[in-house]
């Protein structure tokens, strides 16, 4: 292992890739890290806006302890005037802040917005902020579809800012990495499409697999439904239950179809069923393939094509990755099966949909629109149990 310090940055060489993190001697907690800068270099000055939800804080909790970042305003129109740790004690001593309006917090002045916020949010006040020369991370569906009608027949309401659609970057890195490094409005993925399209990219990079014959069954945590008050999400309901939904028809669907129709260069057939499961966090999607053309093999291909990517774990032969093996970060795992006299080949994927399916992946985003080390205050291992 070498280990070499470049302006602020520790670089750990080992077993062929690159680690990066802040060298921070002497730095022995948040309150006493300064808050201008870090090793010379400039703070990334941050508003959160509707950071009230599950998604908000998860993204709260990431900022808090990012070397690089400043969190200069959180906003909410229900809770302005709320201590930020009063709402979410978790945070107590990590954030100090109270909830503001949005038109009072001057988001304007800060050098990245996220929006944790319902759809349409993003559409009404992205634009002055980019105007204003403010990065924008959406972690909403606002500018993940590419099409402002077809956006529209999902969501339901018509598309308030179509034109920024075509400058908006769909945010899955280990698809998109070098476009989201120049990107100044950013899309972060669905937490669905995330789990789905990191099982299936190098089989349809490589044209290893029938285009028109995927199945995507996936199962999610309860948090993945939101923090608003709903019958459906009460402890009664969702405790030793377990159910399917949206099977006419889910709002991921056409985001998991455009990303693999862009990966595999024309349309795919696309069967997606969610479910929910009675836990709180963790995404498990099991995706169903048929080969196409000559054997090979796949799990080599699998390991060549996350080979460098820091945060997919590509597991060995016969194994099979768990949810509670990636709760709290930002990593997603991956195994390979080939059920007996099927003629299939069976991707298992599992993320913590708050992380590496929202709020993580925005912070992965922001990292590289900022030209920082992509793992910055991404590091934490695993919570277990």
């Amino acid at each position: 292992m070498i280990s070499v310090f470049v302006r602020g940055w520790m670089f750990t060489l080992s077993a062929g890739r690159v680690n990066a993190r802040v060298l921070r001697t002497g730095v022995t907690g948040y309150h006493r890290r300064p808050r201008d800068q870090i090793h010379g270099t400039s703070m990334i000055s941050v508003g959160i806006v509707g950071a009230t939800g599950y998604t908000g804080v998860e993204l709260l909790r990431l900022l808090a302890d990012h070397p690089g970042v400043r969190i200069r305003a959180v906003t909410s129109r229900g809770d302005a005037g709320t201590a930020v740790a009063g709402m979410f004690p978790s945070l107590r001593g990590r954030v100090d802040l109270d909830f503001v309006e949005p038109a009072q917090a001057r988001l304007d002045q800060c050098d990245a917005v996220f929006f944790a916020t319902p759809h349409g949010v993003a559409h009404a006040m992205a634009g002055p902020l980019l105007d204003a020369g403010v990065r924008v991370i959406d972690l909403s569906a606002d500018f993940r579809l590419r099409d402002a009608e077809l956006w529209a027949r999902w969501y339901g309401q018509p598309h308030g800012a179509p034109q920024w659609l075509g400058e908006a970057v769909y945010g899955l890195p280990e698809l998109n990495r070098e476009r989201i490094r120049s990107t100044r409005l950013l899309a972060v993925p669905g937490c669905y499409p995330t789990a789905v399209s990191l099982g299936l990219l190098p089989l349809l990079q490589a044209g290893a697999i029938d285009p028109d014959d995927i199945i995507a069954d996936a199962k999610s945590g309860v948090s993945g439904a939101g923090r608003k008050a709903q019958v459906g999400g009460l402890f009664a309901e969702v405790g030793e239950n377990f159910k399917a939904y949206g099977s006419a028809g889910h709002r991921h669907w056409p985001e998991i179809r455009q990303t693999l129709a862009e990966v595999a260069g024309r349309p795919v057939g696309l069967v997606f069923q969610p479910h929910l499961v009675p836990m709180i966090r963790g995404i498990h999607a099991t995706l169903y393939v048929r080969p196409a053309g000559t054997e090979r093999d796949f799990q080599a291909l699998f390991e060549e094509f996350y080979r460098d990517e820091p945060f997919v774990d590509v597991l060995g032969p016969g194994a099979h990755p768990e949810t509670a093996s990636v709760r709290g970060t930002n990593v997603c795992r991956i195994a390979l099966a080939r059920p007996v006299e099927s003629g299939r080949l069976v991707a298992l994927s599992v993320i913590d949909n708050l992380v590496k399916g929202a709020a993580g992946q925005a912070v992965q985003g922001m990292n590289l629109m900022f030209g920082i080390p992509e793992e910055t205050g991404l590091g934490a291992a695993p919570v277990f149990p």
